[in-house]
């Protein structure tokens, strides 16, 4: 069976008033009502239009039907979820007088109303919602508790739907991971004729660091050192996630080694995962030439070190680059 718009039946928006839809209503009837109209399909019209009023002039008839009506448009073909079940009564106060034996099979099916009237249990579980949570990287070492504020669509008293702020507690389990899911239990869109809620489903994201990278578990950290630390070795004082700690550089290190702290990634959870690792990736910073004595060490080190960082680059045989 195809899907029906009533609002197009009525000629109203989906932001339409109670107001705004009654007077719709009244002026249709006028056109269509049987013992008046000379429109020669008059009563199917007014069977149509008595139809959309009363889903569309009944709060809880109208949230159901919008929450439906997000999925399909009209004219495509509908078929009730298979959790369909509550207890929709028919009202029959149309103009015309109609009965449940007016009503097509679409609104037989949507609100358990058989060919004669008789009502059947109807629910409907509200819908998922999903959003983005950033986080800090240390937050994923420890368990923590943040708040989060969310636009989420409410349905008044009057079927119309808005959205509407709320601030809600989250708990960040120890160990979470980039593109993990956060479930929060009935926190989605209210369910209708006594349905359940929907869930909230939070996808986690760090937020950007320049000084951090993360891979799965493993965690990657730009640690600048001095020529000399790496030339010479020593011993630095590196800040990480889960605080400070006395790093052995060994002698001859260059910019891009890797040095492993095992197990101090981001910690394993609860299933028996386990923790990865941090790499401190080193970065050489040169000091500035920005004094005399600066630049005389310079100067030194040019005279003095037969250094040469292109040598590796030279053609074979050779060979000259370019034309």
């Amino acid at each position: 069976m195809e899907f029906k718009d009533y609002y197009k039946t009525l000629g109203v928006e989906k932001t339409a008033t109670p107001d705004e839809i009654k007077q719709a209503y009244r002026k249709l009837a006028r056109k269509y009502h049987p013992d008046v109209s000379k429109e020669p399909n008059a009563e199917e019209r007014m069977k149509q239009v008595n139809e959309a009023n009363e889903v569309l002039s009944d709060p809880e008839k109208r949230a159901t039907y919008d929450q439906l009506g997000n999925r399909y448009q009209g004219g495509q073909e509908f078929q009730p979820p298979p959790d369909w079940g509550g207890g929709f009564e028919f009202s029959g106060n149309g103009a015309a007088g109609a009965g449940a034996d007016d009503f097509s099979d679409f609104f037989a099916n949507l609100f358990g109303q058989s060919g004669r009237g008789g009502a059947r249990s109807y629910k409907m579980r509200g819908e998922d919602h999903h959003a983005k949570l950033m986080v800090e990287l240390r937050d994923a070492y420890e368990e923590t508790i943040r708040s989060l504020t969310l636009s989420i669509p409410e349905t008044d008293e009057h079927g119309r739907t808005a959205m509407k702020q709320h601030t809600l507690k989250v708990r960040i389990p120890k160990g979470v991971k980039p593109g993990q899911h956060i479930r929060l239990s009935g926190k989605g869109s209210p369910g209708s004729g006594g349905g359940a809620a929907g869930d909230l489903y939070l996808e986690v994201h760090f937020k950007p660091d320049p000084q951090y990278r993360v891979d799965g578990r493993d965690v990657y950290e730009i640690v600048a050192v001095t020529p000399w630390e790496c030339a010479l070795g020593a011993t630095i004082e590196v800040p990480t996630p889960t605080g400070k700690v006395q790093l052995k550089v060994p002698a001859g290190s260059q910019t891009g080694h890797k040095l492993r702290l095992k197990e101090r990634g981001i910690p394993g959870n609860t299933s028996g995962t386990p923790a990865g690792d941090l790499y401190i990736v080193l970065k050489v910073e040169l000091p500035p030439a920005d004094s005399d004595k600066a630049r005389k060490l310079y100067e030194t080190m040019a005279q003095e070190l037969a250094f040469d960082p292109r040598q590796k680059m030279a053609p074979e045989n050779g060979q000259k680059m370019g034309g």
